[in-house]
């Protein structure tokens, strides 16, 4: 028996809770996973786990044993840190939770990225919610504003940068906004995460101003409100990522300059820091990599395409 392997494999079936959960994980057989704790139980001569068909929990065993083999792994991933790791190669799936937005950013990089890891997968889910990151066996999520839970760890890697456009269609309509009081009297388009309580928050540089909407629609996807903000049906708070092209090319008119969207902190955010594996790592470093490249993503980055 590979001991270290049989850590590996428990330690995931008690993340994941389930043994199908571990070996969707580790791209393995219920039945390698099984056979894989069953080892380790018989090398430790007693029962790591309770199975009922509810579902599974640690014995008082398990519960000792737990500590000391995230140690062991701990230990096994710094030696080959240490060694160089010149012979190791990233393989397995990372499921990577991400905002729309973010999500089209990183598709368009993800191709050369897969292509130098050829052992490495990526699930790449569109969430604009946060999740509950174990129960959903995600490896890696990004979140944008504060994060409330204090049992992830987490990371900033930069700031929202976005802009209140309309089209140029919409705006032959109705005059453009000079300030946020001026935005009850237009039909507005809400991307749920451009906001919170039917409000939007902008800021002068010297104070923040919040405002509340009336919205004509309403989506929790950005690209659905992009797309109908395209069309001429209102105003919205679009992210750059998706917005500077249409604005470069005049499909999108940035307005009310002087007050800006709020900036709301990029954070990536995991369940623990402690033995780490490669595949996250290295899908993590991509992630902080694409982020940083970015100057209205880094930090302090306030790039607008108007400035250019």
């Amino acid at each position: 028996m590979d001991i270290v392997s049989a850590l590996r494999t428990f330690q995931r079936v008690v993340e994941t809770g389930s043994f199908s959960a571990a070996a969707h994980d580790l791209d393995v057989t219920q039945p390698a996973v099984s056979r894989q704790v069953a080892a380790l139980e018989g090398h430790f001569n007693t029962r790591l786990l309770h199975r009922t068909t509810s579902g599974l929990s640690l014995t008082a065993e398990g519960e000792r044993i737990l500590p000391m083999a995230l140690r062991i792994l701990e230990a096994v991933e710094e030696l080959g840190d240490a060694a160089g790791s010149e012979g190791a190669m990233a393989s397995g799936k990372v499921r990577l939770s991400v905002p729309a937005p973010l999500g089209l950013h990183l598709s368009e990089r993800l191709g050369d990225f897969l292509a130098a890891h050829p052992k490495l997968s990526v699930e790449l889910l569109f969430r604009e919610e946060s999740s509950d990151m174990i129960e959903e066996r995600l490896d890696l999520e990004v979140r944008l504003g504060p994060v409330a839970d204090s049992s992830l760890v987490c990371r900033r890697i930069g700031w929202t940068t976005a802009f209140l456009v309309a089209s140029p269609a919409y705006l032959a309509r109705k005059a453009a906004p000079r300030t946020p009081r001026d935005i009850k009297d237009h039909e507005c388009l809400w991307y749920t995460r451009a906001g919170e309580a039917n409000s939007w928050s902008f800021s002068n540089g010297s104070e923040d101003i919040s405002v509340r909407i009336s919205p004509r629609l309403t989506a929790c996807n950005a690209v659905a409100i992009h797309r109908a903000a395209l069309a001429g049906a209102g105003l919205a708070v679009l992210s750059h990522i998706i917005a500077t092209p249409d604005i470069a090319a005049g499909r999108l008119v940035p307005v009310m300059k002087d007050f800006q969207p709020s900036r709301l902190p990029v954070t990536v955010v995991y369940p623990s820091r402690r033995n780490m594996p490669l595949r996250v790592k290295t899908v993590l470093d991509f992630l902080i990599g694409a982020m940083t490249q970015d100057p209205s993503i880094c930090e302090g980055g306030m790039g607008r395409p108007w400035e250019a």
